[in-house]
């Protein structure tokens, strides 16, 4: 009983709105004979009901039903509502015409109510619902009015009016401005909310207006623009917001309408990646992909990026369990149709490394397992080595053994003349795909890339947790300089590049400006609502030990040349002996199983002769190298 009196509950407001809308057609049918007769002198008596009138009832009911009139709600009636209308309405004069000429031939029916029924009838029924919705946001309106939060919008573009609409519907916002540099927009209405002003009047506008909140709805401002922006309503001393990119919502890092903070990545001149996804998607589609490291911050986001682009399977290869468990969750949530094998293990360990591949099969490995802190490194030289070198040859040998068509290594910017073990160690890793890559088996590619945004012990996460307990802040140098990248992008060039790889090939990306940590450091603390020097202080230690200034990303002999996508170049691999290489790997594994740090320290330097410590590279004046896609000169 409850439930039969539930449903009726449910459909008695769409039966309420049916009623309403044959009404309407019987009161245009009526009205419109009315007003033909009216023109005659003597007019004849035109019935309240007849058959005719049945036959229009039936047909218009009937094209209303069909064209979904009823799946849309009054109280959110809007302009393609009332097109929907109007397209029912001139089906529905083809079907009353076709019904009448059926039943008597169209005699009687006078030709200027069948031209002017469509146009009546769609006022008839639109104007209704458009003051519904009317009355119902003013009631909302003036519900909320005292509780809500005044909200300024910057931008009075797209983005700003779907946020308008957006805080409209809301419960908890009521917008009080728009500011805007266009001129012409100056006094403009966008939703019933007045431009106001430009962005720079932002502080007078907020004081006049009551503002509590800014939301910036500029989703596709560059960072400089952005900047700008930000230090805008740093000035109001409001807390502010930004609508997120259509990137981020694609790529489930947000969700619509979402207002979100400022991001430090909003900030440091990242332009969207626009990848080929139809070379991905014919590379990867249908495959089965190993990642090594897979619960790292660059290995979880591999697999979320094969398996978004069409992997049929993905193997994860990692050490820690916590991470390993995660990284599963996390897949299988997102992608219950993905297979997902998990393997916890060591991956330099000959046997882990082999139980994987015969288990999953790949077509092509991932591996991103690697030690990366450059200070800890510094004096963990074995530790480095073993993980970075001898694991990589490891994973390398057993791809090549196993017949993987291709073997992707994830380098690093500090590969290009190394000054420190990190560096040597990736350069060295790099050196024994070279040589493991004979042009018919496995397809060995290596990918360089420099700093990731957020990244697991990247200095990112180091400022936010230095700045929550009160700072200081702690910068090196104020000079040093690195490149950075997000995640996501990082990922995604990784993929890409390994998609239209050939044989032996060095990758570079496209890492953007370099960016001054202590610029960083000052944005992160604004963001933060904090004042430099007053809240938080910026306290300079210098130099650790490994450490560049700056960071290059290519090797003087590496001769660079376009790809098919312009954040990616390809560099020239240097030559180098098989009989170093493997002197050296034979040298390294037994000073290994000996700890003797002195023999790898000389091994190292014999096998990278690039590599050399950073005082020498400091003394010698290092420059900051831009991306040579933005150079003067052609490509080589």
């Amino acid at each position: 009983m409850e439930s039969w009196r539930a449903k009726a509950t449910a459909w008695l407001p769409r039966f309420a709105v049916v009623a309403h809308d044959l009404f309407m057609v019987w009161l245009c049918w009526q009205g419109l004979h009315q007003l033909r007769y009216a023109m005659l002198v003597a007019p004849p008596e035109y019935p309240l009901w007849s058959v005719e009138i049945a036959i229009v009832l039936a047909a218009q009911g009937l094209v209303f039903w069909q064209i979904g009139l009823y799946r849309g709600l009054w109280r959110f009636a809007s302009v393609p509502d009332l097109w929907n209308i109007l397209k029912a309405c001139a089906i529905g004069l083809v079907a009353i015409g076709l019904g009448l000429f059926a039943y008597n031939r169209l005699d009687g029916v006078p030709r200027a109510v069948l031209g002017l029924y469509p146009f009546a009838l769609a006022a008839l029924l639109g104007l209704p619902r458009l003051a519904y919705r009317a009355w119902k946001d003013n009631q909302q309106a003036e519900f909320r009015e005292g509780a809500a939060i005044r909200v300024l919008v910057m931008g009075a573009g797209r983005a700003g009016e779907a946020l308008l609409r957006d805080l409209h519907r809301s419960g908890g916002y009521v917008p009080v401005g728009l500011l805007d540099d266009a001129a012409n927009l100056r006094g403009t209405r966008l939703h019933g909310v007045t431009v106001l002003g430009t962005l720079d009047e932002a502080p007078t506008v907020a004081r006049e207006t009551g503002a509590k909140l800014i939301v910036i709805a500029m989703p596709t401002l560059e960072a400089a623009a952005m900047q700008r922006v930000v230090a805008i309503c740093e000035s109001t001393g409001l807390p502010f917001r930004t609508v997120p990119r259509l990137v981020d919502v694609l790529e489930g890092r947000s969700l619509p309408g979402e207002l979100k903070e400022v991001a430090i990545d909003d900030l440091l001149g990242r332009k969207p990646v626009t990848p080929d996804w139809k070379l991905i998607r014919g590379w990867l589609g249908g495959r089965t992909v190993l990642v090594t490291g897979a619960g790292g911050s660059i290995g979880s986001e591999l697999c979320r990026q094969c398996a978004r682009h069409g992997a049929q399977r993905i193997a994860l290869l990692e050490i820690d369990e916590l991470a390993l468990i995660t990284t599963e969750a996390d897949l299988r949530r997102a992608f219950p149709d993905l297979e997902v094998i998990s393997v916890l293990g060591n991956c330099g360990d000959p046997a882990v490394i082999a139980h994987a591949l015969r288990i999953a099969e790949p077509d092509a490995v991932f591996h991103a397992a690697a030690y990366k802190q450059v200070p800890l490194l510094e004096q963990q030289l074995r530790e480095a080595v073993r993980n970075n070198v001898l694991a990589t040859e490891t994973v390398a040998k057993a791809c090549r053994d196993a017949g993987v068509a291709s073997f992707v290594l994830i380098s690093t910017d500090k590969a290009v003349d190394p000054a420190n073990v990190l560096g040597a160690t990736k350069r060295l890793a790099e050196m024994i795909c070279q040589n493991l890559d004979d042009r018919k088996g496995t397809c060995f590619i290596t990918v360089r890339f420099g700093n990731v945004l957020d990244s697991a012990g990247s200095v990112v996460p180091l400022f936010r947790e230095q700045i929550r307990q009160g700072g200081p802040v702690t910068v090196t140098d104020p000079e040093v300089s690195r490149y950075f990248m997000t995640i996501p992008e990082a990922c995604q060039l990784i993929v890409q590049a390994a998609a239209g790889a050939s044989h032996a090939s060095i990758y570079t990306l496209d890492m953007g400006e370099p960016v001054l940590i202590r610029t960083l450091a000052e944005q992160m603390i604004r963001l933060a609502g904090k004042r430099i020097g007053k809240d938080i202080a910026i306290a300079y230690t210098g130099l650790r030990p490994g450490e560049k200034l700056h960071e290059t990303l290519f090797h003087a002999d590496e001769n660079y040349r376009p790809t098919s996508h312009s954040k990616i170049l390809e560099a020239r691999a240097r030559e180098v002996p098989a009989e170093l290489v493997a002197w050296a790997l034979q040298q390294l594994r037994a000073a290994c199983n000996d700890y003797d740090l002195e023999e790898m320290s000389r091994v190292l330097r014999s096998a990278v002769p690039e590599f050399s410590p950073v005082e020498a590279v400091e003394q010698a004046g290092a420059n900051i190298v831009l991306f040579p896609a933005r150079d003067s000169r052609r490509p080589r």
